[in-house]
C-alpha cells in the first residue's frame, strides 16, 4: 500500500529529476516553445519539496493537492495549471484515504489527466504531456515499470508529430522533429513513481 510518506518520496524525486533534467528540458522548449519549461518546472517542483519537507500533509490525497496548488502559483505558463490540475484532481479523487493501491492511483492519476485534457483541450496525438501521461496511465495497473517505459515511449512518439495545441502549434510543419518538452516532463514525473519506493509491493499485484 502506498502511503502520505511514499507520495512525498514520488513528490521529492520528481523535484530532483526535473533539477538534473532542467537543462534538457528547456533546450527542447527552445525549438518549439518559449525556452523556459525547465528552468519554471525547477521552480516549482523545488517549492513543492520545500512545502512538504517543512510539513508534510498526512494522507496521499493531500499531498497531491498541496503539490498542485504550489505548482500553480510557482510556475509560469501554462505547465503551472496544466500541472497543477493534474495533480489537484488526483488528490480530490484519493480523498482522505490514508492509504491506497496502486489501481486506486492509477484511477486518480486518470481522473486529472481528464482533468487537464478538459482544460487544455488536447487528445493524444496532438504532440503535448497527454501523449506521454495517457500511456502512463494504461500501464499502471501492470507496474510502475511499465508506466515509466509507456511515458518514455510516448514522449519520444511526440517527435514526428504535428502540433495541435500551445505555443508549437504555431510553428506548423516546423514543429515536426522535435520532442516536446511537456511531454517529457510527464516522462519524468511518472518515472519518479518507481524511483520512489516500494517498487510494486503495493498491494496492486
Amino acid at each position: 500500500m502506498l502511503d502520505a510518506d511514499f507520495f512525498r518520496r514520488w513528490m521529492t524525486v520528481t523535484a530532483a529529476s526535473v533539477d538534473s533534467e532542467a537543462e534538457r528540458l528547456t533546450a527542447l522548449d527552445s525549438e518549439i516553445g518559449d525556452a523556459d519549461h525547465g528552468s519554471n518546472l525547477q521552480r516549482g517542483f523545488r517549492a513543492v519539496k520545500d512545502a512538504l519537507d517543512k510539513e508534510p500533509p498526512a494522507t496521499p490525497g493531500a499531498v497531491l493537492t498541496q503539490a498542485g496548488r504550489l505548482l500553480v502559483s510557482t510556475v509560469g505558463g501554462a505547465s503551472g495549471p496544466l500541472y497543477g490540475t493534474l495533480l489537484r484532481r488526483a488528490g480530490k479523487t484519493l480523498g482522505e484515504a490514508t492509504e491506497v493501491d496502486r489501481q486506486q492511483l492509477a484511477e486518480a492519476l486518470r481522473a486529472g489527466v481528464d482533468a487537464v485534457m478538459k482544460l487544455g483541450g488536447a487528445v493524444p496525438g496532438d504532440k503535448t504531456m497527454i501523449d506521454a501521461l495517457l500511456p502512463a496511465v494504461d500501464a499502471l495497473g501492470e507496474s510502475f515499470a511499465a508506466a515509466r517505459d509507456a511515458a518514455r515511449e510516448g514522449a519520444v512518439a511526440t517527435t514526428p508529430m504535428l502540433a495541435r495545441k500551445g505555443r508549437a502549434s504555431y510553428l506548423g510543419d516546423r514543429s515536426i522533429g522535435h520532442q516536446d518538452p511537456g511531454a517529457t516532463s510527464s516522462a519524468l514525473l511518472v518515472a519518479a513513481l518507481l524511483e520512489a519506493g516500494p517498487g510494486d509491493a503495493d498491494g496492486g499485484e
